[in-house]
């Protein structure tokens, strides 16, 4: 090895054969002539370059004949304006940082070079080193058109004028014979947006085009990458034959335009010349393809600004209508000229729908607004299986075809007004389906994809503005009508007499519901019903008694124990329904009166008019049904307390009168017989009489009579027993006294003695009917205390069918009431009777 790397004589190599080896296998491309300017050497990288397989094939050529005798404009370059010559002339150096070389296929290569001189035995000749400048310069050319293609993305050009840009900047850039861009529909088909041709107008492409049997721009579409075809001849479908037919391609490449993740088109450039486009074209493609998708996603984001913000002042100035309460027919009006506007449609309207399941417009609205549009769009509104698909469906819909609505006028007025395309979303008040938003298009393109998106907006400021007009509504008659049941229940306190009140509910339901008759009937138990109330309009009186047989408000409560309508009285029948439709009713409604869980009646409200009354007004009619049922039960509250206290009070005076009449009957008149006596045998005493023992043990046997008659007057009251021994003594004691054997059962401790009393009279009463009546060979009698209440039971087995209107179980039932229990008779035929008392143990009058 050498001593140094420069050291080059320890090789042992000769000097031609060193400098020929570093010649042939340097990378750097550069050739040598000599002083006549023929190339002399040329090493392989330069013959590479210049299109030449071997370096032989340059050597002997003249240099600048051969490489440099023409401009890249295709002009003659002449020998003396040879910059390359002027080393053999002067020996300076030359340097260019670009020039073009021609090749051997008579292509242009640009280059830089450096060129110096060369002095050999012969005379000066040259060595020239080039660098092949083309990939530099196409990329400084794709530089330049991606740098075009961005200052107009900057620049936010449309959409159109982009595309248009870009076909031509990828055409010329590439080399290409034709170029174009698509964008892919949502129906599955593809339209040309932008086209370019190297030479002359490029062929109408006219679309939307399918995608049958197409395999390049379906596979950029599936796949969202790049893709080519070189072979259109073995390619089916109508692009295929347009392709090869029309504009003579032979090999193109697509690129995917990506926008936001989704396949918004692609960008293509073709060739005609019979070979397939360069391997690199995918990639170079892809470069422009992203710009394209940045300006359209930014286009498409500037779009959707500016419909959010129209979209917004639009839905601002609804929202300011629903806010300052305007009448609900102007905001109609409003929002369909708002929703028409923005959404670019021909027509518009909103139905409501009914209760009969139809639909009334109550908003219209035309582009070309006329009579003769006016009235047919009115019609066309509420028509058709769109409305009825909404209805049930609740959700928008739309109609894109003719299949939008149902039967022959609805058809015709739809072709009569070119309808196209139109989208319907509900209308949807607090949770029930009030009416339908429509827009209409008379224009070939359908109705954007999400129109049925933007109108729920409005409608929901609809449904808004509908629901606070009601709720204002709702609380204006909820205010009147509490006035009206305040007015009631004042009467109801006052114990205001029951036709009083009965006239003072009808004068208010005609008031607060605007009907012309009220009725107010007592129901009887055979079908019937009495007229306790009537207004002066009606043809009933107080009083009548009316067959409930056949159809009418009044027999559906009674059959139902629920509120009721008739709608159409002219389907009424019986003697009620006929006589209100024989004196000029045309709908009614009823609520029933029931009183302590009892159907007592109803109250009836009636109408002349053509229109039935309006929905939900039984409902409220009931409400006052309860004031009625409070004063009557009420007023029948006051009289069984009166025949109550009345009761109790004769049951006292009988019972003082009882005291008083055996008092007097029995021991008054032991007692005086017993001092009479005593008087004779004080007298027979003072005379020493033998008279005195027998008149004293007389006077005795008196007064014991009258301490036993006494006795037994008391046990009539409160018996002993019970007195000392409470309730399980005291009903011992009286089942003792009972000629039918009883079982008892008492689970009881001592009571306050009013409930002891109370019980015990209970089961005394019902002792004393099983002994009379009954016909029972055993009884049985339980006491005990459940949930703080006494529970006391008197079963027999005896014939049944008690009477429970008696006068000691009436009794009975005021004096449980008074401690407020209560009692209870079950007494079938055949079955025994079973008499059960319920008394509480904490009242203030057991204490």
């Amino acid at each position: 090895m050498p001593e140094s790397l420069i050291d080059l004589s320890g090789l042992r190599v000769g000097a031609e054969a060193l400098l020929a080896a570093v010649l042939e296998t340097c990378g750097q491309p550069f050739w040598i002539v000599d002083h006549e300017d023929v190339i002399r050497f040329a090493n392989p990288a330069a013959a590479t370059a210049l299109g030449y397989e071997r370096t032989e094939d340059l050597a002997g050529r003249a240099r600048h004949a051969t490489i440099h005798h023409r401009h890249v404009d295709g002009t003659v370059f002449p020998a003396r304006e040879c910059p390359l010559l002027r080393p053999l002339e002067t020996g300076d150096a030359v340097h260019s940082e670009l020039d073009w070389f021609v090749r051997r296929d008579g292509s242009m290569l640009p280059v830089s070079y450096v060129s110096v001189a060369l002095e050999t035995p012969e005379g000066r000749g040259a060595v020239v080193a080039f660098t092949d400048m083309e990939e530099r310069r196409r990329a400084a050319d794709e530089h330049a058109a991606l740098r075009r293609v961005a200052t107009l993305v900057a620049e936010a050009v449309s959409p159109s004028e982009l595309s248009v840009a870009v076909v031509a900047e990828v055409g010329g850039l590439l080399d290409a014979d034709l170029a174009g861009m698509i964008r892919y529909e949502a129906d599955g088909t593809v339209t040309a947006v932008a086209t370019w041709a190297a030479v002359g107008q490029h062929p109408e492409v006219r679309g939307p085009w399918s995608l049958e049997g197409d395999r390049l721009a379906t596979a950029i579409a599936q796949t969202a990458r790049a893709a080519r075809e070189d072979d259109w001849a073995c390619v089916a479908g109508p692009i295929a034959a347009f392709v090869r037919e029309r504009l003579g391609i032979d090999s193109s490449v697509g690129s995917p335009v990506v926008v936001e993740g989704r396949v918004w088109g692609a960008l293509f450039v073709h060739s005609t010349r019979g070979a397939p486009l360069p391997a690199d074209t995918e990639d170079r493609l892809a470069e422009f393809t992203e710009l394209v998708a940045t300006a359209i996603s930014n286009s498409e984001a500037r779009t959707e600004v500016a419909r959010l913000a129209n979209e917004q002042a639009a839905l601002r100035r609804v929202a300011t209508l629903v806010a300052r309460g305007v009448p609900p027919s102007d905001l109609f009006d409003a929002v369909a000229e708002e929703v028409a506007a923005l959404l670019g449609a021909d027509l518009a309207g909103m139905i409501r729908y009914e209760n009969d399941d139809t639909a009334t417009p109550v908003a219209t609205w035309a582009a070309n607004w006329h009579s003769e549009v006016v009235s047919p769009l009115a019609l066309l509104t509420g028509a058709g299986q769109l409305a009825e698909t909404i209805a049930k469906t609740r959700r928008p819909a739309r109609s894109d075809g003719e299949d939008g609505v149902a039967g022959t006028v609805a058809a015709s007025i739809r072709k009569a007004l070119d309808i196209r395309s139109s989208v319907g979303s509900p209308i949807v008040v607090q949770g029930r389906i009030w009416g339908a938003l429509f827009v209409h298009a008379t224009h070939a393109e359908p109705l954007p994809p999400d129109t049925e998106n933007r109108l729920q907006h409005f409608t929901e400021l609809v449904a808004t503005a509908i629901a606070n007009s009601e709720t204002r509504t709702e609380v204006e008659r909820l205010a009147k009508e509490q006035t009206g049941l305040r007015r009631v229940a004042t009467q109801v306190a006052r114990k205001a007499p029951s036709r009083e009140v009965f006239a003072a509910v009808g004068e208010e339901i005609e008031r607060l519901l605007h009907v012309e008759n009220t009725t107010i009937l007592r129901y009887g138990g055979d079908k019937t019903a009495t007229v306790v109330a009537a207004s002066s309009e009606s043809d009933l009186v107080v009083g009548d008694n009316i067959s409930l047989e056949g159809e009418s408000v009044s027999a559906r409560v009674l059959r139902t124990r629920r509120p009721a309508r008739l709608d159409d009285y002219s389907r009424a029948s019986g003697e009620f329904g006929t006589r209100l439709r024989e004196g000029g009713v045309r709908s009614a409604v009823g609520a029933p009166i029931v009183v302590e869980g009892r159907l007592w009646g109803a109250i009836i409200a009636s109408t002349r008019q053509d229109e039935p009354l309006p929905t939900e007004v039984e409902f409220r009619v009931a409400e006052f049904t309860e004031l009625l049922a409070t004063a009557i039960s009420n007023v029948q509250a006051w009289a069984d307390l009166a025949a109550s206290r009345a009761r109790i009070v004769t049951a006292a005076d009988e019972e003082r009168r009882r005291v008083v009449r055996d008092l007097h009957d029995g021991a008054q008149q032991r007692l005086v017989h017993t001092v009479v006596v005593l008087k004779l045998a004080e007298r027979e005493f003072v005379r020493n009489s033998e008279q005195v023992p027998i008149l004293v043990r007389e006077a005795l046997e008196h007064a014991q009579r009258a301490t036993d008659e006494l006795r037994e007057l008391s046990h009539g009251i409160l018996p002993e027993a019970l007195t000392h021994g409470g309730l399980d003594a005291g009903l011992h004691e009286l089942a003792s006294r009972t000629q039918v054997p009883i079982d008892l059962d008492v689970c009881v401790d001592r009571l306050p003695a009013t409930i002891e009393a109370t019980a015990y009279f209970v089961v005394a009463e019902a002792l004393t009917n099983v002994a009379k009546h009954a016909r029972a060979r055993k009884a049985a009698v339980s006491a005990r205390v459940e949930d703080d209440t006494l529970r006391v039971e008197v079963r027999d087995d005896g014939i049944g069918g008690a009477r429970t209107g008696g006068s000691g179980l009436v009794g009975l039932r005021d004096r449980l009431a008074a401690l407020g229990g209560r009692l209870r008779v079950h007494s079938p035929d055949g079955r025994g009777t079973l008499v059960v008392a319920h008394i509480p143990l904490h009242n203030r009058f057991a204490d």
